[in-house]
């Protein structure tokens, strides 16, 4: 890591952040003996911002797989709900018979 006095920063600014950029930090000391450490910050970034990609595949097979997709690990993790308590019950019971009402017609 390089140390350079303050005159120096001042005068060649541009490199010395050039040249933090390329190795991480750089330090300017002051004449009266304190030092400041110049470094990049990072940006922060999405991890969902990746570069594209060239395919043939059209927007609606992509549509397509992905609905596929969704809908096998949708069932794979399905579980019945259980319902507890008196209303519960009698919900239960009329979406059944709606349902069956379904079925007949």
């Amino acid at each position: 890591m390089k140390v350079f006095t303050y005159s120096r920063a001042r005068q060649e600014l541009a490199s010395i952040l050039d040249r933090a950029s390329r190795e991480g930090e750089v330090r300017i000391r002051r004449r009266d003996g304190r030092l400041f450490a110049v470094q990049p910050v990072q940006a922060a970034r999405s991890p969902l911002d990746v570069p594209g990609v060239r395919t043939a595949v059209t927007t609606k097979e992509l549509v397509r797989i992905l609905r596929e997709g969704r809908r096998g690990r949708a069932e794979a993790t399905a579980r019945p709900i259980k319902r507890l308590g008196r209303a519960a019950g009698k919900r239960d019971r009329l979406a059944a018979g709606r349902q069956a009402g379904d079925r007949k017609g």
